[in-house]
């Protein structure tokens, strides 16, 4: 159930454990799992023997925070907020969170309208530097556009650089874009983001495990990024230095089976440094939205074809253009010599060069042919093996 208006004793109890189990806490998670989440509540709430797996300090610690622990209170000061509690099972969970086992969510605190649930089924994550370069910013938004634009779903931590970047990107194309902060979603988090953020929840979602008014701090941040990991079907990394916080998304998503892909930087950019790392082991290249969609998306969902400009030169067939390669960038030849240089008899080599001569690539200049000043051009532009 996930209504805050008459909450059941499951997703009571999973509420006050917000407040008393940090995200990620597997310990908590197997505690929850072998004995049931309100069993685990009652032995916090009568304050009995440590459960096993802590040491007695750490449960004195858990103890104290369940005794000031207020699930209503909390569910009144989500609803006042726009907020709702979504609990693993429930017909708005995204069923791909439970790939993380004993440290998945005990839920999820959501502000927005959306389902949650069915914009998880096709997102992808677009994360990086907070303090990323002009490239990485415009990396970023155009992906994130792009994205949206072919309807997926654009989800990334909130935090400025490459995150601002993406939702900004998702929310200009008008697509959906889903923020996960590690700290209660009524209280956005940077401070210089409440606009955004406040954008975000109104045309797409934002994203929590912690209770209204919870704070981040630096593990929060860390264990944040594994369910941006969990929730999409892949992690884009714009930009990341050796120990950006996005390669811990990249490297959850790469334990979890998910696609994991980089925008390549210039070689000297210690920002692209983490990212290169990533791709010289199991990560993908990605450049643009196209690149993105072929790996996270349905079969058959292809990009384009990479390739240079076509030159008119280029629509000749093979034998008009190996004639025409016959020819000296200077000075006439004969067309004996041509027909020797091109491999083929006489007369086809002087058919080919009136249908050259049509075209304006040659001309006649007494007995023999020369380039025209067109086509030595076109020759020059055109790059030779390197």
């Amino acid at each position: 159930m996930s209504s805050l208006d008459e909450p059941d004793d499951d997703l009571l109890a999973r509420v006050f454990l917000t407040r008393v189990i940090e995200p990620g806490d597997e310990v908590g998670g197997r505690w929850v799992r072998e004995l049931g989440v309100e069993e685990v509540v009652r032995r916090l709430r009568e304050g009995g023997a440590a459960l096993p797996g802590v040491s007695g300090k750490r449960w004195a610690g858990l103890l104290a925070r369940a005794a000031v622990a207020r699930p209503h209170q909390d569910l009144a000061v989500a609803r006042d907020a726009g907020v709702r509690f979504v609990c693993p099972g429930g017909t708005e969970w995204p069923a791909q969170l439970d790939d993380l086992g004993d440290a998945r969510p005990l839920g999820l605190w959501v502000r927005g309208r959306a389902a949650l649930r069915m914009w998880a089924l096709k997102s992808v994550a677009v994360v990086g530097a907070r303090a990323c370069t002009e490239y990485g910013a415009h990396m970023a938004a155009t992906l994130a556009a792009g994205l949206a634009e072919q309807g997926w779903v654009v989800v990334s931590g909130g935090a400025y650089g490459v995150d601002g970047a993406a939702h900004r990107g998702a929310l200009a194309a008008g697509g959906a874009t889903v923020a996960v902060l590690a700290c209660g979603v009524d209280r956005p988090y940077p401070r210089g983001h409440t606009r955004l953020i406040g954008r975000i929840a109104e045309q797409g979602l934002v994203v929590g495990e912690l209770p209204p008014g919870d704070h981040p701090t630096p593990s929060r941040f860390i264990l944040r990024n594994r369910v941006i990991a969990a929730l999409t079907r892949g992690t884009v990394v714009v930009e990341a230095a050796h120990r950006s916080g996005s390669l811990v998304t990249a490297r959850a998503a790469q334990r979890l089976g998910r696609h994991t892909m980089g925008v390549p930087g210039p070689a000297t950019s210690a920002l692209s440094a983490g990212v290169h790392e990533l791709l010289r082991g199991e990560a993908a290249l990605v450049t643009d939205a196209a690149d993105v969609v072929e790996l996270v998306g349905a079969i058959g969902e292809l990009a384009p074809d990479r390739r240079g400009p076509v030159l008119p030169r280029d629509l000749l067939d093979p034998a008009t253009r190996q004639v025409l390669a016959a020819l000296p960038g200077r000075g006439a030849v004969r067309p004996d010599e041509i027909a020797r240089r091109a491999q083929t008899a006489q007369d086809d080599a002087i058919a080919r060069l009136y249908e050259l001569r049509a075209l304006g690539y040659v001309e006649r200049h007494g007995d023999g042919w020369k380039l025209t000043r067109h086509a030595v051009m076109s020759v020059r532009d055109v790059p030779g093996p390197c």
